[in-house]
């Protein structure tokens, strides 16, 4: 672990991008090693929800390269049905981004949103949102196992 905290900030954001994509990485150990290390935690908590946003962001691009027609087509769903579908998801669907940070459900949350063309503004805003209360928990966390286990 010690090599990997020599990248500092960069590293961790790059970490937290490739754990919000599809690839199997947990950025959640390196960033409380870092806190553990003595980085300052907001500095630590403003790059991994930065990259992991940024991660989660990639997944939504990547579902606003589908085509709702395949929906149309493959699952029989009527033009009619989708557009509202959209309607619903444009704003307040969006605000599901909020719980990209869940396992397993938190990488498709922002592909699917993409998917039924949800806004990206308030898709990125409610993701950041839930990303920074995540790793803001993991500090608090880290900073009270740190105080058990030195007292």
């Amino acid at each position: 672990m010690e090599n990997y905290i020599e990248y500092g900030y960069v590293g961790l954001a790059v970490i937290s991008f490739l754990s919000a994509t599809i690839l199997p990485v947990g950025s959640e150990v390196f960033f409380m090693a870092m806190i553990a290390a003595g980085y300052p935690a907001g500095w630590c908590l403003w790059w991994a929800s930065l990259g992991n946003t940024l991660g989660g962001m990639t997944n939504y691009y990547l579902g606003r390269l589908g085509k709702t027609e395949w929906l149309e087509k493959h699952l029989k769903f009527s033009s009619v049905k989708m557009a509202g579908v959209q309607e619903q998801l444009r704003y307040k669907g969006a605000l599901s981004a909020f719980f990209s940070f869940l396992p397993a459900v938190g990488d498709v949350i922002p592909f699917v949103l993409g998917y039924m063309r949800a806004s990206g503004s308030v898709t990125a805003a409610a993701m950041f949102a839930g990303k920074l209360a995540r790793y803001a928990l993991l500090v608090w966390g880290t900073r009270l196992g740190m105080d058990i286990f030195q007292s």
